[in-house]
């Protein structure tokens, strides 16, 4: 094992975790633009609103990254035993492949919002603004919990 991965674990704790924090603030706050952006009358709102909808989803999007990489780098550490035998940490792996799927959506619904193609209420964004809030009280209970599964 790379003598320089295990003593600087605790940094790549450390960083996964902000970064991961860092994601999560801006996967709130996305679908409340999408939020207001469907509501709004107004051609200058919704103008404002695609500029910031689409800075904030490219500026979110390296800290998913880094997330999933420094997880990556804390399972290679731990090593493939700990890895195979962590049945918390599968299902947790499974919802971050649906967060990546969810941020993945997010870019088609920019997309959506920057061509005027917007059929959704703003209702439906306020329910698809509650996905990530479930999915990150799962992943912290299973991260710091770890429950045991039988």
């Amino acid at each position: 094992m790379n003598e320089f991965l295990v003593n600087n674990i605790l940094w790549f704790k450390a960083f996964h975790v902000i970064f991961m924090v860092a994601w999560f603030a801006g996967v709130f706050y996305l679908p409340r633009l999408f939020v207001n952006h469907a509501e709004t009358n107004s051609v200058e709102v919704a103008q404002q609103l695609k500029g910031m909808e689409k800075r904030l989803l490219y500026f979110i999007t390296p800290f998913g990254v880094l997330t999933v990489l420094l997880g990556l780098i804390l399972i290679y550490i731990y090593g493939y035993a700990w890895f195979a035998a962590t049945k918390w940490l599968h299902i947790k792996l499974v919802l971050v492949i649906s967060l990546l799927i969810y941020h993945g959506y997010c870019f088609k619904l920019v997309n959506i919002f920057q061509q005027d193609k917007n059929m959704r209420s703003g209702k439906f964004y306020r329910i698809f603004n509650e996905i990530p809030v479930l999915v990150l009280f799962a992943v912290i209970i299973l991260a710091y919990v770890k429950p045991i599964f039988n």
